[in-house]
């Protein structure tokens, strides 16, 4: 027996009958084919699976789709308009070359974003401090920290 649930994921009303047991991860990838938001650990170690529920990063991985009811979803997928500029903070990923292999792209950019939210100083020592909790298997995380700094400037107003 399902429970009725309903939340609104990158703008869009979404109305689901999900077993209690049923992770938002799986929800987004499996029912609603957001497959942009990555399964890592199934842990909430690594970060991969980092969403933003109602403007707060989470790792999906460890919040159950009842626990969203009601809230808005953000994944990466709804950062950018499908055909629009990018985000300032993908901008700045893509410009500080701020990926390797890209698994861990989607949940650091939601996690990046959520920062302007929380007030993070666009300085490298608090960024780092802000990303502890996703990790990163390839990049050695110089080029996620400045392109973290630079999208957090974006997205406060100052230009590139």
């Amino acid at each position: 027996m399902g429970l009725d649930i309903s939340l609104t994921v990158n703008g869009q009303p979404v109305r689901r009958s999900v077993s209690a047991q049923r992770l938002l991860i799986t929800l987004l990838r499996e029912d609603l084919g957001l497959t942009g938001t990555h399964p890592g650990c199934d842990t909430a170690q690594c970060g991969a699976c980092t969403v933003l529920l109602d403007g707060a990063a989470v790792k999906s991985c460890n919040v159950l789709a009842v626990q969203a009811d009601g809230a808005a979803v953000t994944t990466i997928e709804g950062l950018a308009t499908e055909g629009g500029p990018l985000h300032p903070m993908q901008r700045a990923f893509g410009q500080h070359h701020a990926l390797q292999c890209g698994y861990c792209t989607p949940g650091m950019v939601m996690r990046a974003v959520a920062m302007e939210r929380e007030g993070v100083p666009a300085e490298p020592d608090a960024v780092c401090h802000a990303l502890a909790g996703n990790l990163c298997r390839c990049t050695g995380y110089h080029g996620i920290v400045n392109a973290t700094c630079q999208g957090l400037r974006e997205m406060r107003g100052a230009t590139p």
